[in-house]
């Protein structure tokens, strides 16, 4: 299967935790950003949009084969941090999977299925991928036609915009569980993950 490139969003700021970091918080003792880099790297080169530096998301990183892209704009919201790491996408490449990194649920062999849909299902522009019940999540693989009006947005939607102009050319990949959209915003959310995962 060809690799494409993943665009890591990561420069957020965490503001639901109470100062922690969530990006930071440990996972068998592997910082949830290093660990969301990690299943993402079979996919193929992976991409991180991150606060400028100098900033503790930089260390956790170290020792992987990931490109950082420092965000100077981040606080605009996630499409600022699209934009940014999009431009280190080389224009060549078939398509792009844009991934959250506070999903500590979805594994490699998810980004792989969505990826393969791509293969199964080539007649779509966006493969996108669900829960167990149909509820669109992520990750999202996004054709290279595309990539235009990817790099025109603003704010904090997302790339929703994209999705709905293309809402016919759309692949839902079903996942496993709630892998797809599962994610850990407080630190209460935490403290419960974490107690159900020690069970």
């Amino acid at each position: 299967m060809k690799k494409i490139p993943v665009i890591l969003l990561a420069a957020g700021q965490s503001q639901r935790m109470g100062g922690a970091d969530k990006l930071i918080q440990k996972i068998d003792g592997v910082p949830l950003l290093r660990r969301m880099a990690q299943i993402a790297e079979p996919v193929g080169p992976v991409i991180v949009a991150l606060p400028p530096a100098p900033h503790p998301r930089y260390e956790v990183l170290k020792g992987l084969d990931v490109l950082t892209e420092p965000i100077p704009n981040a606080s605009e919201g996630m499409n600022a941090s699209l934009r940014g790491a999009l431009t280190r996408v080389p224009q060549k490449a078939d398509a792009v999977m844009v991934l959250l990194s506070d999903l500590p649920e979805l594994t490699s062999d998810d980004l792989l299925a969505v990826s393969q849909s791509m293969i199964s299902h080539p007649h779509n522009l966006i493969w996108r991928g669900a829960t167990n019940d149909g509820k669109p999540g992520h990750p999202v693989i996004f054709h290279h036609s595309l990539f235009p009006q990817l790099s025109e947005l603003s704010g904090d939607s997302g790339a929703q915009a994209v999705v709905r102009n293309n809402i016919d050319r759309l692949h839902l990949q079903i996942l496993p569980n709630q892998n797809a959209l599962m994610d850990l915003d407080t630190p209460e959310e935490w403290a419960i993950w974490q107690a159900k995962r020690a069970k």
